[in-house]
């Protein structure tokens, strides 16, 4: 056998090596064949690996086995083989400790960690167990093998947000296109971000990236400006011109020309206006929110002291706030339908209990049990209108209080209640009394009149008769006796001689008129009784007892 100069043997093997062959080479350079679609690209890469290795050449490529979720995928299956037949690594890997043929994936999941899909092409198989990996081959079937066994080659996928379109074809101008994850060729329908586009013609190389306003992807270049317009418009968003053998771009009414010169803007791109920016033909001008004005700069803005400018914009107080203003009300006002209308006046009220509104500003009142100090309109003193009442007690203290009037009475396992005081046997009226709770009133007989609250003193002629009497109760009012006992007068002897002979005469008298009741077989006399007309009236007199009350005396 003849033997091959080592030149040419290290050529051919050198030949296979960039080729993708598998000819000894542990990672591939480039693949075989690639395509790409708007956002996906596939390639194929001959080389035995087992799934493993085959995993991770995809990932240092920035991509991932392929998934093939729907025929589109399977499609470009059939144009990567190119009728070249082999076994490929797909991207799915046995998830489950066997296969479940019943499901659409038999307990696979894609290297992607998922399990969706909307398309399967199994090729028939019973139930496996262990690790199981799969592969595709010239049929497209879907075939499970040992991951550690080395297929013929690979498929990888690689994803995009987006992607460039091929440049249009221009006669004479053939372009060759490399993708980042290494495939070369001038046939790809679609090149992903970072692709670049080489025309040897032109001496010219162009890269997909970012460009313009909308920051989508286009067909440019560091320097700017145009390049021929005969390949693909000399990448100008409007239009490109020639004049005297040099390209130029132009853009339409209302746009100008950006920073690279070949993608058109707004005016107001970049413009430093803080609030809005207007465009005039080819230029700017900026403007502010309502409530600003422009600055000097011509492009800030500043608030607007609408208070200073407007002094009667609001009905009462108006402040100025950051691009607006807002009503306020005086104390005593609230903000209702846009207007200040007066509040309740009792929030300033030094009312003890209760206040309430009256049209020329607050009346004070009391809870039950309590009525207004006649001393201070704002107080509230304790008030019962019956003869008794339970006693306000203080369950810390345990200390009880009673309206003036009232006495305390009870113990602490009966309850503490007030009774009312009976200020008519204590004789504070000169003549008639009537007790009230809480309270008395003197009455006077006829033709005499009240002096002050006790004392009676007899009419003269000319002042007419008539009997008088005066309420002396709390009613909410509390009363204080205030009678002073009459003064002490030295008597003459013989008045004192006088008032004795009398009084043994009296008791001779009145012993007469019992032994002679007593032979009649009458009832004995009682002493003279103090009889009350009503539940809330008694009264104290020497006069006979009415209807309500029974006697149980004779008036001497």
């Amino acid at each position: 056998m003849r033997r091959l100069p080592l030149p040419l043997l290290l050529a051919g093997l050198g030949l296979g090596l960039g080729l993708g062959l598998g000819l000894g080479e542990r990672e591939p350079a480039a693949p075989s064949g690639a395509q790409c679609l708007e956002h996906d690209c596939f390639g194929i890469f001959w080389a035995a690996r087992p799934f493993a290795e085959a995993s991770a050449a995809c990932q240092r490529g920035g991509g991932h086995l392929m998934t093939v979720r729907s025929t589109v995928a399977e499609d470009a299956i059939a144009l990567l083989l190119q009728n070249r037949s082999g076994r490929l690594w797909l991207g799915l890997r046995l998830h489950l400790p066997c296969t479940e043929p019943a499901q659409r994936l038999r307990g696979f999941q894609w290297v992607t960690g998922d399990r969706h899909t909307d398309y399967s092409n199994w090729a028939p198989s019973g139930r496996r167990c262990g690790e199981r990996c799969v592969t595709v081959s010239r049929e497209l079937r879907w075939e499970e093998g040992r991951c550690e066994a080395p297929a013929d080659g690979f498929l990888c996928e690689y994803n995009y947000a987006g992607s460039c379109p091929r440049l249009p074809p221009a006669e004479g101008l053939p372009v060759t296109y490399a993708t980042p994850f290494g495939a070369r060729g001038g046939d790809f329908l679609a090149l992903p971000p970072g692709s670049t586009a080489v025309v040897p013609a032109l001496g010219l190389e162009l890269r997909c990236d970012k460009e313009g306003e909308s920051g989508g992807l286009r067909w440019g270049r560091a320097e700017p400006g145009a390049w021929p317009c005969r390949l693909a418009n000399g990448g100008c968003e409007g239009a490109c011109g020639e004049e005297g053998g040099l390209p130029r771009c132009s853009c339409p009414d209302g746009k100008v020309l950006a920073t690279d010169d070949r993608g058109c803007s707004s005016p107001c791109a970049g413009a430093p206006c803080q609030h809005h920016c207007i465009v005039a033909g080819a230029t700017f001008f900026c403007m502010c929110d309502s409530g600003y004005q422009l600055a000097a700069d011509g492009s800030s803005c500043e608030d607007v002291d609408d208070c200073a400018v407007l002094p009667r914009l609001c009905e009462q107080v108006c402040v100025n706030t950051e691009g607006g203003f807002e009503c306020r009300c005086h104390l005593g006002y609230e903000m209702l339908e846009g207007h200040c209308r007066p509040v309740s006046r009792c929030y300033e009220a030094p009312c003890e209990q209760r206040c309430e509104d009256v049209p020329d500003g607050y009346r004070c009142g009391c809870f039950p049990g309590y009525a207004v100090d006649p001393q201070a309109p704002a107080r509230c003193l304790l008030y019962c209108n019956r003869s008794q009442c339970p006693a306000e007690c203080d369950p810390h203290t345990l200390s009880c209080e009673c309206p003036e009037g009232f006495l305390l009475d009870g113990d602490a396992d009966s309850g503490q209640v007030c009774v009312d005081i009976d200020e008519c046997d204590m004789n504070f009226c000169q003549h008639n009394c009537t007790n009230h709770p809480g309270g008395y009133e003197c009455h006077c007989h006829a033709g005499y009149q009240l002096l002050n609250k006790n004392d009676c003193v007899k009419i003269l002629e000319e002042d007419g008769e008539g009997a008088y009497s005066g309420d002396f109760g709390l009613g909410p009012q509390t009363p204080v006796p205030s009678r002073t006992p009459p003064k002490a007068e030295h008597l003459h002897p013989g008045v004192l001689v006088g008032i004795a002979v009398g009084a043994l005469s009296a008791a001779l008298a009145l012993l007469a008129l019992g032994y002679h009741l007593a032979k009649k077989r009458c009832r004995p006399p009682a002493t003279m009784d103090y009889k009350c007309s009503g539940p809330h009236e008694k009264e104290m007199g020497l006069q006979p007892v009415t209807s309500g009350c029974a006697a149980s005396g004779q008036k001497l």
